[in-house]
């Protein structure tokens, strides 16, 4: 297993939108583990391959204490939403940035799993806002989207400057 190097805003290549998986293959397996030894690293409780640079429709969650339930999501598609919840959201593309991101409370989704199972699953509270989150990776959209221009301009700027005094 290996450690992937998470993107940052504003690379453009997290705006890339993720391909589907046609068939999934031992190459997917290892990326899953990959994307999970990272999210546990970095330390967060979700990550999807675009935010390491693989444009495939791939996530990983774990938002137990313990961070030994693991959920990959294959394709995810969101098939109902129900309520609406707000949210302060961080993100690993984001790094060190909290913001109050309105979401559904509830969503049901259909999704492979690692084995290229169909699966549905029902989710809400904290599992829903990560499952949003990170379809959103997915479609090429971050958290900060949701946010005011001038919000998104200061995060972009201080991110910005962070990673010029990091160099």
């Amino acid at each position: 297993m290996a450690i992937l190097n998470i993107l940052h805003f504003p690379d453009d290549r997290l705006r890339t939108k993720a391909q589907a998986v046609t068939e999934v293959t031992d190459k997917h397996r290892t990326l899953i583990k990959n994307l999970l030894e990272t999210m546990y690293d970095a330390p967060g409780i979700g990550l999807a391959a675009t935010q390491v640079n693989v444009h495939e429709r791939i996530l990983v969650i774990d938002i137990s204490e313990e961070k030994n339930e693991p959920i990959a999501l294959i394709n995810p598609e969101i098939l109902e939403k129900d309520g609406d919840q707000e949210f302060d959201e961080g993100c690993l593309s984001v790094p060190g940035i909290y913001e109050t991101v309105h979401r559904a409370e509830k969503i049901r989704v259909k999704a492979l799993n690692e084995k290229g199972e169909n699966i549905e699953m029902n989710a809400e509270g904290l599992l829903a806002v990560c499952i949003q989150h990170e379809i959103d990776h997915l479609d090429g959209k971050l958290f900060v989207d949701y946010l005011s221009q001038l919000k998104k301009q200061r995060i972009r700027k201080k991110l910005e400057k962070q990673q010029r005094n990091a160099m």
